[in-house]
């Protein structure tokens, strides 16, 4: 299964309420996935947080990635995320057991085109970043994402500055990955949820996706 919705961590936050928001959001159904990023992290403590989101996820069936880090994604068992400038999905999918799956960043239509061999991509900044209020960088809005979906070999996930209102006007998106949106939500149970309802395609492998539960 494809998640529908992508919780990107925020390790900016106090650890309890992060891992309480997380905890919220998975128990919408194994459709929500989390994805483990702290670029600023030591490499222990870097492992050290995806030990403990790998449990999290495996407790109740959800899926893990690991943003960069191929060995930390082999070592705790996740999926892998690749930034835009970095390894391709050719150059890692050789190392990676069977079953795992590779999303890569998607800014722009070139990146789009290397993104050969990805099981899903994470489209942005769709809109402006909440989780990020000095980014000053030209926003794709709903045609922009429309455009790189459409170059896309895989899925397109959106990215930034996501909303309810503003998911329903992303036709394309398989699903959302979204960080303020669902960790600094008021419910962030609810927030997962109906982000979920608003993706517009199946995001399994060749079958509709189970709904929430």
């Amino acid at each position: 299964m494809l998640p529908r919705v992508l919780v990107i961590t925020d390790w900016r936050l106090p650890r309890g309420r992060l891992l309480a928001a997380l905890e919220r959001a998975l128990e919408v159904g194994p459709g929500v996935a989390v994805q483990h990023r702290h670029p600023e992290a030591p490499a222990r403590q870097f492992l050290e947080e995806a030990r403990l989101l790998a449990g999290l996820c495996r407790a109740r069936g959800n899926p893990l990635f690991v943003n960069g880090r191929l060995d930390v994604a082999l070592l705790v068992g996740a999926h892998l995320h690749l930034p835009a400038a970095g390894l391709t999905p050719e150059d890692v999918r050789p190392h990676l057991p069977s079953g795992r799956l590779v999303s890569v960043a998607v800014h722009d239509v070139e990146e789009a085109r290397r993104a050969r061999g990805a099981d899903l991509a994470l489209v942005s900044p769709v809109f402006s970043p909440g989780s990020k209020p000095g980014d000053t960088r030209p926003t794709l809005g709903p045609e922009g994402f429309q455009k790189l979906a459409e170059a896309l070999p895989c899925p397109a996930l959106a990215l930034g500055g996501i909303t309810p209102e503003r998911a329903l006007l992303l036709e394309r998106a398989a699903g959302f990955a979204v960080i303020s949106g669902v960790l600094e939500a008021e419910d962030p149970g609810a927030a997962a949820k109906t982000l979920y309802a608003a993706a517009r395609e199946p995001s399994p492998l060749g079958s509709a996706p189970p709904g929430p539960r």
